[in-house]
């Protein structure tokens, strides 16, 4: 398991993003050199875990709990067989493009050492959205990424460190419960009865996550 490729964004304007201000930070790009990643704040105020990263949209990107994107590799692979086109290793809008490591399948609570400091903990999977659908340039392109429901990890930093292309990906912590990232985005999206489940991961869950299902839990038992 290794990190393929390294993927920073530079604010863009573009005609498909619902911010008043009409830049996205999206079009990620690989960089070769060594980058810092570290706890970037709460959502609202902090940006990007990656130093040099741009997110524009901080109401839905960014924050601690959602500090940086992974993508495996094999999932973009999937996807050009099913489009019909090449996608890039950044091309989904992911800080981390992985080889070998289902990222989709990790659970919640999952934690990957990157490199020789970085402690990554996974929390989430990625709605999708119309900046997405507009970057991607494919028509129902919300739709047709819901359905696949391999959306991608969103992780926090439980330790800085700097990592680079190649560096080794190892889990070094996995939880004993079932919930996983795809599982969650399920929950959240298209299987709302599976939103109780989630509660097995507990507070390693995104807190918005965390919140839905306790919500859905009180309406269904009051």
């Amino acid at each position: 398991m290794q990190l393929l490729s390294l993927n920073l964004g530079r604010a863009r304007a573009v005609p498909y993003t619902d911010r008043a201000v009409g830049v996205t930070g999206i079009d990620k790009r690989p960089v070769t050199g060594p980058v810092r990643v570290s706890a970037p704040g709460p959502k609202g105020v902090g940006a990007s875990g990656l130093a040099g990263d741009t997110v524009c949209d901080l109401r839905h990107h960014g924050g601690d709990d959602q500090a940086v994107y992974a993508v495996a590799r094999e999932d973009l692979d999937d996807w050009e067989r099913e489009l019909g086109r090449p996608l890039a290793n950044g091309a989904f809008g992911e800080n981390l493009t992985t080889l070998g490591l289902d990222v989709s399948g990790a659970r919640i609570g999952e934690r990957w050492r990157v490199g020789a400091e970085l402690v990554l903990e996974v929390t989430s999977g990625r709605i999708p959205c119309r900046t997405f659908q507009g970057h991607l340039g494919e028509p129902g392109w919300v739709k047709r990424f819901t359905h696949r429901a391999a959306p991608g990890a969103y992780l926090r930093v439980i330790e800085s460190g700097e990592i680079r292309a190649g560096d080794p990906i190892e889990v070094v912590h996995r939880p004993g419960h079932e919930v996983t990232v795809a599982v969650e985005f399920r929950a959240k999206t298209t299987e709302r009865e599976l939103l109780p489940g989630l509660l097995a991961a507990g507070a390693a869950l995104h807190p918005e996550a965390l919140a839905a299902a306790e919500k859905y839990v009180a309406r269904r038992d009051g």
